[in-house]
């Protein structure tokens, strides 16, 4: 329902944080509300939590945390309060965890066990992008998009990545890539 909310934090409690927009203040589970001050503004990407007992907002910094939270929230066993903390580190720390298989990493974290770690790394070793900076919105995501569709791997997308200027038009971008791709 939400993608994001920009305003002003007014309040810090332990387990997340109250935003005001527009004179509505919105309480939004955080993994870490130190990083916030009060009196600052911030754009907070949300997720909204529906169920039957319950509506709750989930904040991130940016947009690839949040979608990582979304891939963790649909493993088995592994609800947004239960994977929220798992952002208090860093997510290039995470998405190594997991794709190195490290269970003395995951389970560190609170209500998360052997068995829920195991399911994470089965659900999502391999579907996840190491080092996912490069994969968002640094002018290259319709590049991206385009040699993924022709069949290229994202390992070899991220390799010509720094070699081809974010500023040049998206065709000329692809040509380029196209170019360093078939070298």
């Amino acid at each position: 329902m939400y993608n994001y909310i920009n305003g002003q934090v007014v309040a810090i409690e332990t387990n997340g944080i109250v935003l005001d927009n527009n004179g509505i203040g919105y309480f939004i589970y955080v993994a870490n509300p130190y990083y916030y001050k009060i009196g600052e503004k911030y754009t907070v990407y949300v997720y909204n939590h529906i169920r039957e007992d319950e509506n709750s907002l989930f904040g991130f910094t940016n947009e690839d945390e949040k979608k990582l939270f979304l891939k963790l929230i649909n493993v088995k066993g592994l609800g947004p309060r239960t994977a929220l903390p798992m952002f208090a580190s860093s997510t290039e720390s995470l998405l190594d965890a997991i794709a190195r298989e490290n269970l003395v990493f995951l389970t560190k974290f609170p209500k998360i066990g052997d068995k829920v770690a195991r399911q994470i790394i089965l659900d999502l070793k391999g579907k996840l992008v190491q080092n996912n900076e490069l994969f968002t919105n640094n002018g290259y995501s319709e590049l991206i998009g385009v040699l993924e569709s022709l069949g290229y791997k994202k390992g070899d997308i991220k390799n010509v990545l720094p070699k081809v200027d974010p500023g040049k038009p998206v065709e000329e971008q692809v040509k380029d890539a196209l170019k360093l791709l078939l070298k």
